[in-house]
């Protein structure tokens, strides 16, 4: 039966259901200025840098973003998609939750599915997760489930993601119920994609790599000291890799993306490569699987900064495998996670 309202009372949405898909974040654009807003954003979050403020907020803004915008727009500038006028990592995702509504508008999700609305944000620069809660509360999402597109935690990225959540949802009157997708790392849909993705990766490939590194964003060695679980989360996938594949003798973990004086996980990704030529390695692959999408600590970092650091040592063939990216693997994975999330919603 019709519900009565009182009168002139505004048309309400409700009743479906909101699933954010978060990615780290791109500036926008390669000139100083998008750079430096990009930068003071991303390395202001005290999840990212713990230093005392006083020590590094000067640091910051006084020296970093007076030289660092310059140096990394020329890196990004390399691999920016021209085409659209953004970066690979904002390409990827939206194209990721295009792809994840296309599954669930399709019936994958079977009943109750079509009550799901997919949207992207990114945690850093545009679109902001704040910009993106308000638009699925607009379209009548009272329940939004948050999913981190890091499948490895971290305080420095998957916590990040759910801070903002709560500081968007602080100033909403009527709030959402509200989830944050679990990290994925040993999800078994994760470790076959990603498994099929280097088989299939390794099968393309005009030689047989020696070894295979396994390259992982790093963290200050001491984050991990106050109890992170990033190198634990870290160390189970390439384990469970290595038995998925039957590679495990050829796997090896590295951590790369080193920033500032501290000590950092280790071994250190581009120690690593420049050593190996010397150890009679002179052909390698490399995956990086906790990217769920390729950037530029992927295409840039690893394609080009790590290449030419193993060729200059004395290697001799080198191949980066492309991450999950929107693959029909990579959006199994997605769907999988959202899947299990949304259980005893739809």
């Amino acid at each position: 039966m019709p519900i009565a309202q009182p009168f002139a009372h505004p048309p309400v949405a409700h009743g479906r259901i909101g699933v954010l898909l978060v990615n780290l974040g791109t500036p926008e654009g390669t000139s100083y200025w998008p750079m430096r807003r990009y930068l003071a954003e991303f390395l202001s979050d005290r999840r990212v840098i713990e230093t005392s403020r006083a020590l590094w907020l000067p640091l910051l803004h006084l020296v970093i973003l007076t030289t660092r915008p310059a140096r990394k727009g020329r890196d990004y500038a390399a691999i920016w998609n021209r085409e659209r006028d953004e970066g690979p990592l904002k390409t990827i995702t939206r194209s990721q939750a295009e792809r994840l509504a296309q599954r669930i508008a399709g019936g994958g999700f079977g009943a109750g599915g079509e009550r799901i609305v997919v949207d992207w944000a990114m945690r850093y620069g545009d679109p902001s997760m704040a910009s993106r809660i308000a638009a699925l509360q607009a379209q009548g999402c009272d329940r939004l489930l948050v999913v981190p597109l890091y499948p490895q935690y971290c305080a420095a990225t998957s916590a990040t993601v759910a801070d903002c959540a709560f500081d968007a949802l602080k100033a909403v009157r009527w709030q959402p119920a509200l989830r944050i997708a679990a990290p994925f790392y040993d999800r078994p849909a994760y470790i076959k994609a990603v498994a099929d993705s280097l088989q299939q990766g390794l099968q393309r490939l005009d030689f047989a790599p020696e070894k295979i590194v396994v390259s992982w964003h790093g963290i200050p060695q001491d984050y991990f000291d106050k109890g992170d679980p990033y190198y634990c989360h870290c160390a189970k996938t390439t384990r469970l890799l290595g038995e998925a594949t039957g590679l495990g003798d050829r796997l090896f973990m590295t951590f790369q993306s080193r920033f500032g004086p501290k000590e950092w996980l280790k071994p250190y990704t581009i120690d690593t490569v420049k050593a190996l030529p010397a150890q009679g390695v002179k052909k390698i692959a490399v995956i990086a699987p906790g990217f769920f999408a390729d950037c530029l600590e992927t295409l840039e970092e690893l394609g080009v900064e790590n290449r030419r650091a193993f060729v200059e040592a004395g290697g001799e063939d080198f191949a980066l495998l492309p991450c999950l990216n929107d693959s029909v693997g990579g959006m199994d994975v997605i769907a999988d996670v959202v899947r299990t999330e949304v259980s005893g919603w739809i």
